[in-house]
C-alpha cells in the first residue's frame, strides 16, 4: 500500500511539474512576471524565493499552480492580460501542449524497456447474427491475421485496432479453417448491441506464448509517435461512446487512479510508462476544457475578449467565475473521491 501510494504520489508530482514548467517556462521567455511556482495546493509546507519567483511545496499533493502577475488585469506591471492575444494562448496553453507532448518520449522509453508480449492466434468462437462480422462473410473457426494491415497477435491487439476505426470502412484479414486466406470489409459499430461488440465475434486467444521484447531506439521512436497518435484516437472515441450512450460513464478520482497505478507498477516498467503517459494526456486535454479555474476557461476569456474587438471582461468579474469554478471542481473531486473509497471497500474493481 506504501509502495502503491509513493509511485502514484512520484507519478502525480511528475506529471503536475511538467504540466506547471509548461505556463513557468513560457511566461519566462515572454517576459511576464511569475509570482509563485507552487507544487500542490496549500497550506504551504516549504518555499524559496529566487529572483521574483517563490517557489513554493505544498500540503496537498493533488495540483499545482504558476502564479502569474495580472492574469485578468493588465495594469499590473509586466502583467499576463496585458501582452498580445497570441502570447496569452501561448502561455495559458502550454502546460498542456507539455502534457501531450511528453507522452512521446514515454511511449518510446516503454519500447525500449524490456516487456512482456504475448503471441498467438485469435480465433473466432462465435459470429453475431446480423452483426458486421456476419455480414461481411466472417464464420466460427476464423482466425483473424490482421486489422486494416496491423497484426493480430493477442485479443488485446483486436480490441485495440476496434476501438480505433469505430465507424470506418475497415479491412479485416482472416484464415479459414482450410488454410485459405481471405479479406473481408466492415464497419465496426459505435452502439451495438449488449454482448455483441463493435464487430459482432467472440474470440480467444489460442497457443499462446510470452515473448520478452525490447526496441532500439530508432525503432522505438516511430512506434512511439504511432501509439501516442492513436491514445488520441482512443481517448476522442471513447469520449464519443460516453456521450451517446455507447458505453458508461465511469470516472475515477485521485484514490481510484491510485489503485490504478499500483496495479500497473505490478505489471512492470512498461506498462507503468505506458499509463503514466495516458493519464498526462488526460491531464492535458482535461485542462483544455472551457471550464471555469481550468485553462480552458481563462482561454476562453481572451477569446471573448478578442471577440469583442479588444474589450475586456472586468477582472472582478473573471476572478469571481473562476472562484466559483474552482469550488465547485473541489465539490466534484470531493464527491468522486467518496465514490471511489466506497467502491473500494465494498470490493468492486
Amino acid at each position: 500500500m506504501l509502495t502503491t501510494a509513493l509511485i502514484f504520489i512520484g507519478v502525480l508530482v511528475g506529471l503536475i511539474l511538467a504540466h506547471e514548467f509548461g505556463h513557468f517556462i513560457t511566461a519566462k521567455a515572454f517576459r511576464v512576471e511569475v509570482k509563485e511556482f507552487g507544487v500542490g495546493f496549500p497550506p504551504r509546507i516549504f518555499s524559496r524565493k529566487r529572483g521574483e519567483t517563490v517557489y513554493s511545496l505544498n500540503a496537498i499533493p493533488l495540483g499545482g499552480f504558476t502564479k502569474l502577475a495580472g492574469e485578468e488585469d493588465p495594469d499590473t506591471p509586466r502583467s499576463l492580460s496585458a501582452k498580445p492575444t497570441g502570447i496569452r494562448l501561448l502561455v495559458l496553453s502550454a502546460g498542456s501542449l507539455m502534457n501531450l507532448v511528453i507522452p512521446l518520449a514515454l511511449f518510446t522509453i516503454a519500447f525500449m524497456v524490456p516487456h512482456d508480449v504475448v503471441m498467438g492466434k485469435v480465433l473466432i468462437e462465435e459470429v453475431a447474427p446480423e452483426s458486421p462480422a456476419a455480414t461481411a462473410g466472417l464464420e466460427s473457426g476464423d482466425t483473424i491475421i490482421s486489422l486494416n494491415d496491423k497484426a493480430i497477435n493477442n485479443t488485446g491487439d483486436l480490441q485495440r485496432y476496434i476501438q480505433l476505426n469505430l465507424g470506418r470502412e475497415t479491412e479485416i484479414t482472416v484464415e479459414h479453417g482450410d488454410s485459405t486466406v481471405e479479406s473481408f470489409g466492415l464497419v465496426p459499430r459505435w452502439r451495438p448491441p449488449v454482448g455483441q461488440g463493435a464487430i459482432g465475434v467472440a474470440v480467444k486467444t489460442v497457443d499462446a506464448s510470452i515473448v520478452r521484447r525490447s526496441e532500439p531506439a530508432w525503432r522505438a521512436a516511430p512506434l512511439g509517435a504511432t501509439t501516442c497518435i492513436e491514445t488520441f484516437v482512443l481517448f476522442k472515441n471513447g469520449i464519443l461512446s460516453m456521450i451517446t450512450g455507447a458505453t458508461p460513464v465511469e470516472v475515477v478520482g485521485p484514490v481510484g487512479i491510485a489503485e490504478m497505478t499500483g496495479e500497473v507498477a505490478r505489471a512492470g516498467m512498461s506498462p507503468l510508462l505506458e499509463f503514466v503517459a495516458f493519464l498526462s494526456i488526460n491531464l492535458g486535454l482535461i485542462n483544455l476544457l472551457p471550464l471555469p479555474a481550468l485553462d480552458g476557461g481563462r482561454i476562453v476569456f481572451v477569446l471573448l475578449e478578442k471577440a469583442r474587438g479588444g474589450k475586456r471582461i472586468l477582472p472582478r468579474t473573471q476572478g469571481l467565475v473562476h472562484l466559483i469554478g474552482f469550488i465547485l471542481l473541489i465539490g466534484i473531486l470531493i464527491a468522486i473521491t467518496f465514490n471511489d473509497i466506497t467502491r473500494i471497500v465494498g470490493g468492486g474493481g
